[in-house]
């Protein structure tokens, strides 16, 4: 077990004049190593020590972005969130940014480094659910849920046939490579999970975003992770929403829990705001629930589309004109290698 003081800094993300990076601070956090093993207790032991830690509340922080350097304390959980303006004009794209904890001297006791990632002012937004959005995980049942997680490594969880592609066509889409349209994954899990969902997302090729999760917890809770937190979602991509003014959005959720819910509360509120709504089809006892949720939405002209397959969802895009045929698409080859 690590003793010392480390701080954790996740992906952020805004624009010139809103800038936002969140990160977790520790006085001490397990060791792990990942060996993508199929092993279950190898995968048990991973998955436990992420939630064997112990928080840091009222650290002080220190972010340099540039030339420009901001100050924080962490909260009584050891979550930090800085909010910034910058001082001089952020081209799109992704930039370096690096937080360092300091003791009461001023001298550093941990330093890590992140990105933040900032889209060009006139591309669509995609927001989506993770876990049976992207990932099969199973949330709704407890059991399957946890043996999903057990018997999985970040590298063999199952993603949803197709969904690899529909995303990353929506990134490229009416855009370049060099300017992808930006995704933010927000999802119920705990940021304890946050390196295993980066992993699992990167070897499954499906577009760098930006990660928002649920509060941190501790081994004690380890069997109940990602089962609350579904309220602190709506927070979560209602800060998105406010953070990109300029930006119109893409939500991507499933019918197992809350998600048309939440959406379609979203889009009552800021329908000038909403493009458009999938929901994938994963209980189909709810699906004429889910229909009837979003039907205030539709009839605000927002595209809605409950989906049973990805391919499905990506004809859906194709034919409202979220993603251009394909030979349009610049940078297509890499999305089909």
């Amino acid at each position: 077990m690590n003793n010392s003081v480390s701080i954790k800094v996740y992906h952020g993300y805004g624009h010139t004049h809103n800038l936002v990076v969140y990160g977790n601070a520790f006085k001490f956090k397990a060791r792990t190593v990942q060996q993508y093993s199929n092993n279950l207790f190898t995968n048990i032991l991973y998955l436990l020590k992420l939630f064997i830690l112990k928080p840091f509340p009222g650290l002080r922080l220190r972010l340099t972005f540039h030339d420009q350097v901001v100050y924080q304390t962490s909260e009584y959980d050891g979550f930090f969130k800085f909010e910034f303006k910058s001082s001089a004009d952020v081209e799109p794209g992704w930039h370096n940014v690096k937080v360092e904890a300091l003791d009461e001297q001023e001298q550093v006791l941990a330093t890590c480094s992140s990105t933040i990632f900032v889209p060009h002012i006139t591309q669509y937004a995609f927001i989506s659910d993770i876990d049976d959005t992207i990932m099969v995980s199973h949330s709704a049942t407890v059991y399957r849920r946890l043996r999903e997680l057990f018997i999985k490594n970040p590298r063999t969880r199952k993603t949803f046939t197709d969904v690899q592609l529909h995303y990353s066509l929506l990134a490229l889409s009416h855009t370049t490579t060099d300017q992808p349209n930006p995704f933010f994954y927000v999802s119920s899990s705990e940021w304890n999970l946050y390196d295993y969902l980066v992993e699992t997302f990167r070897f499954n090729k499906l577009p760098e975003g930006v990660f928002l999760l649920n509060q941190i917890k501790m081994w004690t809770n380890f069997l109940t992770s990602g089962k609350t937190g579904h309220e602190g979602k709506l927070i979560r991509v209602m800060r998105i929403i406010a953070a990109f003014p300029n930006q119109r959005f893409v939500f991507f959720g499933d019918n197992s829990q809350r998600d048309p819910f939440i959406y379609a509360s979203i889009a009552e509120k800021y329908p000038e705001k909403v493009e458009a709504i999938y929901i994938r089809n994963i209980v189909p006892a709810n699906k004429t629930t889910t229909v009837v949720t979003l039907a205030p939405a539709k009839e605000k002209g927002i595209k809605i589309c409950v989906f049973d397959s990805s391919s499905e969802a990506m004809a859906h895009s194709r034919a409202v004109g979220l993603i251009a045929p394909l030979e349009r698409i610049e940078g297509i080859e890499k999305v089909l290698n």
